[in-house]
């Protein structure tokens, strides 16, 4: 990992004064925009793509500097809604982004803490315990659709410790803010936080915690990996410094016992309380949390864990950072480190065989991978299946897995489709796998969708082989033209 390949970017700010030095990847506004509904309604339009309801694009990052009810604060969203700007962030190729981030995986620098006397988040501090503290009147916390169970933290870093042996993890959660001093937490079950929480609330005890926001896109991508690829015990934080080159700086947080990213813009301490626990939509009814990954809104939980807040510290003049829950954002944070995962894994267990690997859209990052696999030899057939296998098995979450071939474009679509009408015969060429677990909001995996789903949250995993058998591939050989550029010929074309 070479750290003068990287750009100029160590947190959010300088990722923005990145960004508007590349053509089409930066829009800023000073026309008034309120938080609640306005401000996602705006950007499904600009920027939303991903699995957002159409009409939508992908477009460019957008920071809006007036937001009503809120002045000097700005909010930035879809700073990584776009597998070009994710790729221009880090300073690789876009095709290059899940092999980078595997590199970075074996080559991590743990995070240390700061020298700095005052960290950059913490330029101003709320206590809590001051007169008039409300969270909701600090942070311009957007709601997305005007049935969300309220405003949402959606790029709340959270930075925990297991209470027994001070191991360290950080992960994304959907964080709603629910008063003053209160946040619930849905944890999605399995995660490491989740396994932190359960044993702190064993022993009766609360676990501190910090909510970081507003980061250097390195840091939110290498938050997204999970196990096996990041197992317990493995700070995620350590892959963000080998994505940068330089470890990622940490500060004491000033109201509890816990750590915070020092360059944040904004960082929320609090802590999980024991036994405490709280519906989601408590001050709507509307029986919906936010729009997530798979394009759909997600129910409101009837139980969740709460974040007592202690102090909210912040930069002057703060960024709030935030994303559509359902869009191309999604995408990059969750697909490319699944991408990683998946090349690491399978390279391992038969190297030089798979090409590539693309989290597609249409699965919110999560659902879908296609894989580019090359058969070098008549002991290759097969392979590719063990392949797909592997990949289910890197990324739990995954429910379908489309194989083709070296010679097709796994980021066209219409390449990958014409795989499948051309290259793959259904009765032999789709393996399933019912009665699985996958992830919770997935709303097909209901007992109604199949007589192989016995409970919520089940599912059929399915391959899908569209390479062609090694003894046939001189049959299935690809028209081949003239390589001729042509660039002399498109003299005075603007696209």
């Amino acid at each position: 990992m070479n750290a003068s390949l990287h750009p100029p970017v160590h947190d959010l700010r300088s990722a923005l004064d990145f960004l508007r030095t590349l053509p089409g990847q930066y829009h800023e506004t000073d026309v008034s925009v309120r938080p609640m509904a306005e401000l996602a309604g705006v950007y499904r339009h600009i920027g939303g793509g991903g699995t957002v309801m159409r009409p939508t694009r992908t477009g460019p990052a957008m920071v809006f500097n007036t937001i009503e009810g809120y002045p000097g604060s700005r909010v930035a969203i879809g700073v990584l809604a776009c597998r070009k700007r994710a790729a221009a962030l880090l300073g690789v190729a876009p095709r290059d982004l899940g092999r980078f981030m595997e590199q970075a995986v074996r080559h991590r620098l743990e995070p240390v803490l700061s020298r700095a006397k005052e960290a950059p988040c913490q330029e101003q501090v709320h206590l809590a315990s001051d007169p008039g503290f409300d969270l909701r009147a600090l942070l311009p916390a957007p709601t997305n659709t005007p049935e969300d169970a309220g405003p949402y933290i959606t790029m709340g870093l959270v930075y925990g410790a297991d209470p027994d042996n001070g191991e360290e993890d950080v992960t994304i959660h959907r964080l709603c803010v629910q008063g003053p001093d209160e946040l619930s937490m849905w944890l999605t079950p399995g995660r490491h936080l989740e396994a932190f929480r359960e044993r702190a609330e064993a022993r009766g005890e609360a676990m501190p915690v910090s909510i970081n926001i507003g980061l250097d896109p390195a840091v939110y991508l290498a938050s997204c990996f999970e196990p096996p690829t990041t197992p317990q015990g493995l700070n995620e934080l350590a892959i963000a410094g080998a994505l940068r080159g330089r470890p990622v700086e940490l500060t004491p947080c000033v109201s509890i016992r816990a750590k915070a990213i020092a360059n944040a813009e904004i960082v929320i301490e609090g802590e999980l309380l024991p036994g405490v626990r709280m519906r989601e939509d408590q001050n709507t009814n509307t029986g919906k949390a936010m729009p997530e990954f798979p394009g759909y809104t997600g129910p409101a939980a009837p139980s969740l864990p709460v974040i007592k807040v202690r102090a909210v510290t912040h930069r002057k003049n703060p960024i709030m950072q935030t994303c559509i829950g359902p869009g191309e954002e999604h995408v990059c944070l969750a697909g490319i480190p699944t991408e990683a995962s998946i090349l690491g894994l399978i390279e391992r267990s038969m190297p030089g065989r798979l090409h590539n690997v693309y989290a597609h859209p249409s699965g919110g990052g999560k659902f879908l991978a296609i894989l580019q696999f090359e058969k070098k030899g008549p002991a290759d057939e097969g392979r590719q299946r063990q392949a797909a296998l592997t990949a289910l098995a890197a990324y739990t979450e995954l429910k379908n897995v489309i194989v083709v071939d070296e010679d097709v474009d796994i980021f066209d679509s219409d390449d990958v489709l014409w795989a499948m009408n051309t290259r793959m015969q259904a009765d032999v060429d789709i393996i399933t796998i019912p009665g699985v677990r996958c992830h919770p909001l997935d709303p097909s995996q209901e007992p109604g969708m199949s007589p192989a789903i016995t409970q919520r949250g089940m599912s059929c995993k399915t391959i899908f082989d569209c390479t062609v058998p090694f003894d046939q591939k001189a049959r299935f050989a690809r028209a081949r033209f003239m390589d001729v550029d042509p660039e002399p010929f498109l003299k005075g074309y603007r696209p």
